[in-house]
């Protein structure tokens, strides 16, 4: 994979490569991509979950509780609840959200898809991404899932991060380009 060298290189890569190749053997690569995308989604939704995940002030034995309970909550598959205790126990339950980063983009390497991270000033409706996923699909030749941020200082507009391509469509980009231009 050539993502995995990439991504290996930062720790929460090293965690998300593990937990990949741990659901790879176990053949449970979707179910643990499911439930990494309950917690992402918690993370956005909770802000106590958020909170815990971020604060130094819980200690690792408290936040492996509050991870089970967590997991049960959600229903997450052993793998990825087992993974949660190790996150706490290690003390690096802060990389949780760039861990789920890095699993996605292992994962979707695994499907023989490209990522591409699109950032907008809002969220785009679902005949928009399926628009943009076609146009992106016929610009890398084969599948891309799409990863969506939503930055309002941007203004408006679009940027698209794909592998070592990047399209800065952005209202605050050409602005500011437009600024450079009159200076002269």
């Amino acid at each position: 994979m050539e993502t995995s060298g990439g991504i290996q290189a930062s720790l929460a890569g090293r965690y998300a490569s593990a937990l990949f190749d741990l659901a790879r053997d176990q053949r449970q690569i979707e179910a643990v991509s499911r439930s990494l995308e309950l917690l992402a989604q918690a993370l956005v939704d909770s802000r106590e979950f958020a909170e815990l995940v971020s604060s130094p002030l819980v200690s690792r034995e408290q936040a492996g509780k509050a991870m089970a309970a967590i997991a049960q909550q959600l229903s997450l598959d052993p793998v990825t609840t087992n993974f949660l205790g190790v996150l706490a126990r290690n003390g690096r339950k802060n990389q949780l959200q760039y861990v789920v980063r890095a699993f996605r983009r292992l994962a979707a390497d695994h499907r023989g898809e490209t990522t591409a991270e699109v950032v907008t000033a809002h969220a785009l409706g679902d005949d928009q991404l399926a628009a943009l996923k076609q146009q992106l699909r016929a610009r890398a030749g084969r599948d891309v899932a799409i990863e969506t941020h939503i930055d309002p200082e941007i203004l408006g507009g679009i940027v698209i991060k794909m592998g070592s391509q990047m399209i800065d469509a952005s209202i605050r980009t050409k602005l500011n380009r437009l600024a450079e231009a009159m200076k002269g």
